[in-house]
């Protein structure tokens, strides 16, 4: 049993920006030349999400509106307060959706569905850049 490590520094153009990791969490998984193992994705920042989505425009704008419904943007948050810089909903939505996935892997290759992918989605008001952290534990 052994680990890898790759981090990758991403740049998001705005708020609602759904970024594919799927092939560099592949090409991960490669380059740790292990076969069986568990591979956990996590983005550190307060203010974004990682999840598994179809990554298709309609599921992309079906999951901005969804958020905007649930976590609405234009409420007063005790953050806004505090702060002054308008993005409490978006810490919110990053601890309802989460910042960490964990997939399986099976002979060199992530075990996702067919139609699953692995998305980074911007949730702070602006873009920003994002750093991500890829920690494969295998063999």
């Amino acid at each position: 049993m052994g680990s890898f490590r790759k981090v990758l520094t991403l740049r998001t153009s705005a708020e609602g920006d759904i970024l594919d990791l799927t092939e560099e969490l592949v090409s991960a998984v490669r380059e740790s030349g292990f076969k069986e193992g568990l591979a956990c994705v996590f983005v550190g920042h307060s203010t974004a999400a990682l999840f598994t989505i179809e990554n298709e425009e309609g599921l992309r704008r079906d999951m901005r509106d969804a958020l905007e419904r649930s976590f609405p943007k234009d409420i007063e948050y005790e953050h806004h307060l505090r702060w002054g810089d308008g993005n409490g909903h978006s810490h919110i939505r990053s601890a309802f959706l989460g910042t960490s996935l964990t997939v399986p892997f099976h002979e060199g290759r992530p075990d996702l569905g067919t139609w699953q992918q692995v998305v980074l989605m911007e949730l702070d008001n602006r873009g920003r850049d994002r750093m991500i952290i890829m920690q494969i534990i295998g063999e």
